[in-house]
């Protein structure tokens, strides 16, 4: 098969209205917009949620809540995904996204104790959980804040 033998399967395309061409088409004169109103003029009709002038309902219901920006949200990993890095290696942030480990370091990195750690690592991060620091100690490694 070649490009220019495609073609879409049988009936999942259909032809575009074709407004405002003769009496004949059932689309002609006013192109389906009936007679005058609001919906018949360039522009026209009602904004998303308008109620007919009763008051919306995204103005009804109470507001909760705030959005904190001083907030600080941590990228999590825990000890056993840092096997993936040879041993004597420098654990960063960046290191952690160039070996796909994480997508992005938000507000820093934060090591969790979930696992089991074999390999002497220098792993540097914002924060490292009591039980994520000994072991990586255990092993050899240090734990380094930044």
């Amino acid at each position: 098969m070649k490009l220019h033998e495609l073609k879409p399967a049988p009936g999942s395309t259909t032809a575009p209205k074709r407004l405002g061409r003769g009496i004949g088409s059932g689309l002609g004169k006013t192109s389906g917009k009936g007679h005058k109103g609001a919906k018949a003029r360039s522009g026209g009709g009602k904004r998303p949620g308008f109620e007919g002038g009763q008051m919306p309902l995204v103005r009804r219901i109470p507001k909760r809540g705030f959005t904190n920006i001083f907030s600080v949200e941590y990228e999590t990993i825990n000890v056993e995904r840092l096997e993936i890095f040879a041993d004597g290696a420098e654990v960063t942030a960046q290191s952690l996204i160039e070996a796909g480990v994480i997508k992005k370091a938000l507000d820093g990195v934060k090591v969790l104790g979930g696992g089991e750690l074999t390999k002497k690592l220098t792993v540097k991060a914002v924060k490292f959980t009591a039980s994520a620091k000994q072991k990586i100690e255990a092993a050899g490694g240090k734990a380094e804040v930044i």
